[in-house]
């Protein structure tokens, strides 16, 4: 089996000599994401991804999940992995304090992504889409929505989805159909046909956004 090394030292440098991450920590907000942490950061990233992630990249593209009765079970070790990613605070790392994250600027995150998808994408899907929903509400939810959702999907103790892909629309969004119309009162109608839904149904977590 091909052993994942993780490009620690080069991500370090285009963040420290590209992109300068010094002058991104001097910004409100960023003012703890030193050089030492963000290495450090760098360095727990590439050893998780290489210890625990990458030796079950082989069996996910080799085994599908299991669905019973309406409820998919992943492959074994999966709920293992992920417990050990929860715990150790990846699915909080560029998100808002106040919320449960650590506040991190979103180009460490954008290393750390790259880190978890080149040693298991499969696995590397789901903080993905739960980074993916959790922005959503971040930018655009309302106050209630944000205090009912965000700190379980910053946790990780919720998972996130995203339902975009459509028989007629993969990756051309603006093809896609599907509508939302708002009723004199209550919730949403929606209208339209998704397939694909990565990560729609798992054993991951007590509850899918």
């Amino acid at each position: 089996m091909p052993n994942y090394k993780a490009p620690v030292e080069d991500l370090g440098f285009v963040l420290s000599e590209l992109i300068d991450i010094e002058q991104i920590a001097g910004m409100p907000g960023y003012e703890d994401a030193s050089a030492d942490l963000i290495e450090a950061v760098l360095s727990a990233a590439g050893k998780f991804a290489s210890e625990v992630l990458a030796p079950l990249n082989r069996a996910g593209d080799q085994q599908a999940p299991v669905l019973s009765a309406g409820v998919v079970t992943t492959l074994e070790g999966w709920k293992d992995a992920y417990q050990q990613f929860t715990e150790a605070g990846w699915t909080s790392l560029i998100f808002d304090p106040a919320f449960g994250g650590q506040g991190l600027p979103r180009v460490v995150g954008g290393a750390v992504q790259e880190m978890w998808d080149a040693s298991n994408m499969s696995f590397g899907l789901c903080p993905l889409l739960t980074q993916s929903a959790s922005e959503a509400i971040w930018q655009c939810g309302s106050d209630e929505q944000k205090r009912v959702y965000l700190s379980k999907l910053v946790s990780g103790e919720w998972a996130g989805t995203m339902n975009l892909t459509e028989p007629q629309a993969g990756s051309d969004l603006s093809a896609v159909r599907t509508r939302a119309e708002p009723p004199a009162a209550g919730d949403y109608l929606i209208n339209g046909q998704k397939i694909f839904i990565t990560y729609g149904e798992h054993d991951l977590t007590a509850n899918i956004i």
